[in-house]
């Protein structure tokens, strides 16, 4: 066995790309040609092989790190330590010759716009050398006939098994012809469409078939015109690429081995929310996609234009008025900031939920005078024996609604079309505040383990959610969830349901509270529950039994062990 260090091949004209998706991780066993990165420049997109089968010993670079030609990536354990194959490299150091190419000749087609101003002339669009590939798809189209496009503006996207490459405008101005649609394939010296350009000259013909030494003779009194011809005038300097940002515009984004996973399976890119670094779209993000349409959570864009329209706007089956469009600025000064994307999913979620289930809140108080006693004395034993554990009221009311899910076991279903799937596992989820917003992770298997136990797996979620680390693993799962504003304030509030489940239980601010005890009134501290359910499963009735028997657990634990 011996440690190889696996480098960056040649990736052509570039001094540094930037590492936008790393694909393997350490312990891995990857095979010779299994991507193990993927890098981004201004106009492509790629994905770096392993020259060597192995396992991963050591990563070199993280996200957003910049590598070149000769940078070691990733350090492997292999079976020998001979070289790969020189060929092994090959596709990808092909792969940016496309970004290369169209740069080096935009000069030459900017020499005839200046020559001769008062002409216009139409001029072909042509596919530039992208290297050694043939048969290259086009998975995106950027304009349109009748567009205005600038000198290098992006035209389409083709991909490669390796790579995806933008195809730049040779020069400035209108597209008024296009042969290709999307799923084409095309090749180096193709003819996709054309272009009018002002001020061109008759034709690009000759400018190529010129010897460099006319080429230089051009080159002289091209300076003067410049300065007249508003054509001519040299383009805004484009902003420093930054491949750790998401591409603005209509390119969903996602590697090229993405995108071939999503057409395989027929999955609109475009539809697709992605959770990788600044929103890139990752294989389980496709997967989790297909789910959803399947299961009928979820309706592309083709499915909703398929289905019967409304006279009006149509949000979840119900007729509404369109959103008001006001132009805020006219009455003051205003600041516009765009939702993050933990408030962009949940807003959509919880607007989904609470127009399609019917709401229903029932609202108790629950005596736990007696339970937050017993919880101040726990903690002060903690600290003396030097513990960790910081036991919350919340620990304890989960431990009490896993009493009452077995009590009453219709709080513990889920819809599924028309059948009503009855849980045998008791995971409680709970909101935790964060930063970016609030989140619902879910502790699992609650039923099984001790109020301690609770708590401290509670503190490690809840700082997990804080630290922006949670996995899509810690939120799923849940069978009801808690959303607790008793550290904030309130007194009673409606918490809308998480689907698919059919209850959520909201907690407010214990108050200390003049209770009649048959004698006198005496001060307790009463907890305020405000139940939640989905009117289609539970009635009011057993919506009521169900908070009234929390509120008798909470006031006496020891219900707990009947």
């Amino acid at each position: 066995m011996a440690l190889t260090d696996i480098k960056v091949p040649d990736i052509g004209d570039f001094s540094e790309v930037g590492v936008i998706e790393v694909l393997v991780k350490v312990g891995d066993t990857i095979k010779v040609e299994q991507s193990l990165l993927t890098v981004e420049s201004d106009k492509a997109s790629m994905e770096i092989p392993s020259s060597h089968a192995g396992v991963v010993k050591e990563i070199k670079v993280a996200l957003g790190d910049k590598v070149k030609e000769g940078s070691v990536i990733v350090v492997l354990e292999t079976a020998e330590a001979a070289p790969a194959p020189a060929a092994a490299a090959a596709p990808v150091a092909a792969a940016p010759a496309p970004v290369a190419a169209p740069v080096a000749a935009a000069p030459v087609a900017a020499a005839p716009v200046a020559a001769a101003p008062a002409a216009s002339s139409t001029v072909d669009l042509k596919i530039p050398d992208i290297g050694d590939f043939k048969d290259v798809a086009v998975i995106e189209m950027l304009v349109k006939v009748g567009d205005t496009v600038t000198l290098e503006q992006s035209l389409f996207t083709v991909e490669s098994d390796k790579a995806s490459m933008e195809i730049p405008s040779p020069s400035a101005g209108t597209i008024t012809a296009l042969s290709i649609k999307l799923g084409d394939t095309v090749n180096i010296g193709d003819v996709v469409g054309q272009i009018t350009v002002q001020g061109a000259a008759p034709a690009a013909a000759p400018v190529q078939a010129a010897a460099p030494a006319a080429a230089a003779v051009v080159a002289a009194p091209v300076a003067a015109p410049v300065a007249a011809a508003p054509v001519a005038a040299a383009p805004a300097a484009a902003a420093a690429h930054n491949p750790t940002v998401a591409p603005s515009g209509k390119l969903p984004h996602a590697s090229p081995s993405v995108r071939k996973f999503a057409r395989e399976l027929g999955v609109p890119l475009a539809e697709v929310k992605g959770s990788g670094q600044k929103g890139r779209i990752t294989n389980d993000d496709i997967q989790a996609f297909t789910k959803s349409v399947m299961a009928g959570a979820v309706q592309t864009l083709a499915q909703q234009a398929a289905a019967p329209k409304s006279s009006g706007g149509n949000v979840g089956g119900l007729e509404v008025l369109a959103w008001p469009k006001v132009d805020f600025a006219k009455f003051g000064a205003v600041e516009r900031k765009d939702l993050s994307r933990i408030e962009k999913i949940s807003g959509a979620n919880l607007h989904r939920n609470w127009v399609m289930i019917p709401h229903v809140t029932n609202n108790d108080l629950a005596d736990i005078t007696e339970l937050e006693a017993f919880r101040v004395s726990t903690n002060a034993e903690n600290a003396k024996a030097k513990s960790d554990v910081k036991v919350t009221m919340l620990a304890f009311v989960i431990k009490a609604l896993v009493a009452a899910l077995k009590k009453f076991p219709e709080f513990n279903t889920s819809l599924d079309g028309d059948t009503l799937v009855y849980k045998k596992y008791f995971n409680i989820g709970f909101a935790a505040d964060t930063p970016n917003g609030l989140v619902v992770p879910v502790l699992k298997d609650a039923d099984k383990k001790g109020i301690l136990q609770i708590s401290q797996e509670m503190g490690e979620l809840a700082k997990k959610a804080r630290d922006g680390k949670l996995g899509a693993a810690d939120m799923q799962g849940g069978c009801m969830s808690i959303s607790s504003l008793g550290g904030i304030g309130g007194t009673n509030f409606t918490p809308i349901v998480n689907a698919p489940e059919v209850a959520i239980l909201g907690l407010s601010k214990g108050q200390m509270t003049p209770v009649w005890d048959g004698k006198q009134f005496v001060p307790r501290l009463m907890l305020p529950l405000s139940l939640s359910y989905d009117h289609r499963v539970i009635d009011g009735a057993l919506a009521a039994r169900f908070n009234a028997y929390l509120g008798a657990v909470l006031a006496d634990y020891r219900r707990i062990l009947l």
